[in-house]
């Protein structure tokens, strides 16, 4: 089968790509490698991949209409699993329009491609940034979600309606997978896994938001990896009406699932995980709540664990002990 993964040169990307190429699929992998975070280690990525045969690397922007067009109709994907988008919260509030760039117009050319293609199956990343506001824990599908608090949640919500739009008219059958915190080996610079390892290694301070008085659903990467290779085999199909049914399914075939570890982190907890896995103590900065931000993150993924028995089993401190360990090895070969 040959599948587009976007954002391939990603943290999440790569290790989807991955996943597939020991299926036996073709993958074909989009990315514009820019420099919101070290295009060196995008490319550490992207070697990770050229050993596979079935592999091809398109260096391409998404807002780029034809371009993306012209792909489409060259390589006649069977699925697709649409992963780039300008990340980060806080960016958000200083470069607006990256993300609408990105995020918005990015994910319409996708869209298009699969409307015009006969693509069988679009799995996107959606976030659990989308909750903003929501008040009721743990975030469920089925809850509303029209407060946003950051404009990159905003454009996280305009993909899924935008996703079901297409379903209902064009019958693309879609998928929206809502990602709360992923982290392990290979992950983002400015998530607080890597951020934190590096201060505590250099000892440096680092800047504990909220006074610690906070909670993430983190999630292991091979966790979040298994649970989008389960679902791109599960395409979703139309119910018998989407009047009164919650928001999460449709009478076009649409869905979306929470992708969670389901166990929410006290974040000293998780600062403690780091501090055992780098032997040192963390030097701490006590901060008020960043704006845009929220005091937990906690995912209800009973419908994703009914559709694909997804299980995620890594714990916190097995799991950022993996990550400080590849941390020091990336760090030291740079």
């Amino acid at each position: 089968m040959k599948i587009l993964v976007t954002g391939v040169a990603g943290f999440i990307g790569m290790y989807t790509a991955k996943a597939l190429l020991q299926q036996g699929h073709d993958v074909v992998g989009l990315d514009n490698l820019n420099d919101y975070y070290s295009v060196e280690l995008k490319h550490y990525r992207l070697e990770q991949l050229s050993q596979f045969d079935k592999f091809s690397f398109v260096k391409m922007d998404l807002a780029d209409r034809e371009g993306v067009a012209d792909l489409f109709r060259t390589e006649r994907f069977q699925r697709v699993i649409h992963l780039a988008a300008q990340a980060g919260v806080r960016y958000s509030l200083e470069a607006p329009f990256k993300y609408i760039d990105s995020n918005v117009v990015g994910t319409m050319t996708i869209l298009e491609g699969c409307r015009n293609n006969q693509v069988e199956h679009l799995v996107y990343a959606s976030s659990s940034s989308v909750y903003g506001m929501n008040p009721k824990i743990p975030f469920s599908v089925s809850d509303g979600v029209d407060h946003p608090v950051s404009l990159y949640a905003a454009t996280k919500k305009s993909n899924e309606l935008m996703a079901h739009a297409y379903s209902h008219l064009y019958g693309i059958p879609t998928t929206g997978l809502r990602f709360f915190t992923v982290y392990g080996p290979a992950g983002r610079p400015d998530m607080a896994p890597w951020l934190f390892t590096k201060a505590i290694l250099n000892g440096d301070p680092i800047k504990v938001f909220n006074h610690g008085d906070m909670q993430r659903d983190f999630t292991y990467i091979d966790d979040i990896v298994e649970g989008i290779v389960r679902v791109q085999n599960v395409i979703p199909a139309p119910k018998e009406s989407s009047m009164g049914c919650d928001p999460s399914q449709s009478s076009a075939p649409y869905r979306l699932y929470n992708i969670g570890n389901n166990q929410p982190v006290q974040l000293n907890t998780f600062i403690s995980a780091i501090e055992q896995a780098c032997d040192r103590e963390a030097i701490k900065e006590l901060l008020p709540m960043q704006a845009g931000d929220v005091p937990v993150t906690y995912a209800d993924v009973d419908s994703l664990v009914e559709a694909v028995g997804f299980n995620p089993a890594t714990p916190i401190a097995e799991g950022m002990q993996l990550f400080v360990d590849w941390y020091r090895g990336y760090t030291e070969s740079q």
